[in-house]
């Protein structure tokens, strides 16, 4: 099983490219010889951040570090998935004080190699808390730029708006 590893990155971030509503997620990182990432849904994203945020709360582990810088840069371009992630996993190590994450090629995930015979390849990113905390929170960021919800059914208000199930299959605007 192939992994590409990332320890202490230069930048480690979540970005979109598109206009909401047809917006496409991505994870990308960077260290000093390299830059990569890894096409995500947008779901993905906000259950990853919330679970890192979490795992931080839950060990204590940015309590007396300094923030990391906050990073609001577009993603760099281009834009190259090597692959759409299927599942993640976080990760705190108590003994090296750093938090891992996981993410795993969704074509070769156990199950679905019957028609693939590929190795299922494997991002791992492992990092300082304060450089997951500012993860956490650009990417609860991004995931809150979307489109806004209808008032009456939560579901995404297109410009033109949307037909609302709760009125009866009105448009609502």
């Amino acid at each position: 099983m192939p992994v590409l590893e990332f320890v202490h990155p230069q930048r480690f971030v979540a970005g979109t490219v598109g206009e909401p509503g047809a917006r496409e997620f991505y994870l990308q990182v960077r260290d000093p010889r390299r830059v990569e990432g890894v096409a995500i849904e947008k779901q993905q994203v906000e259950l990853l951040a919330e679970r890192v945020a979490e795992l931080l709360d839950e060990v204590g582990a940015d309590r007396d570090v300094p923030a990391a810088p906050q990073d609001n840069d577009p993603l760099e371009l281009p834009v190259d998935p090597i692959f759409r992630v299927g599942s993640m996993s976080a990760a705190w190590n108590p003994t090296t004080q750093l938090l891992s994450i996981e993410c795993h090629d969704l074509e070769h995930e156990v199950g679905a190699r019957d028609e693939t015979d590929g190795e299922q390849t494997t991002l791992r990113v492992v990092m300082t808390p304060s450089v997951a905390r500012e993860f956490s929170r650009r990417s609860i960021a991004l995931v809150a730029q979307g489109r806004r919800p209808c008032p009456l059914c939560n579901e995404p208000l297109d410009p033109s708006g949307h037909v609302c199930p709760r009125a009866n299959g009105y448009r609502r605007r």
